[in-house]
């Protein structure tokens, strides 16, 4: 089986886009758990 060399440019384009997914996804969590806190806050 054959494996793609990648180059230093597209090494680095890649670890740009998994960190963006990564900060977009812990803030998605964050929105997420800040909601569920008020709505359980409010409850009683």
């Amino acid at each position: 089986m054959e494996t793609i060399e990648l180059n230093d440019v597209q090494k680095k384009s890649r670890r740009g886009r998994n960190i963006a997914l990564g900060v977009v996804l812990a803030f998605l969590v964050v929105i997420f758990y800040a909601v569920t806190i008020i709505k359980i806050s409010n409850v009683g």
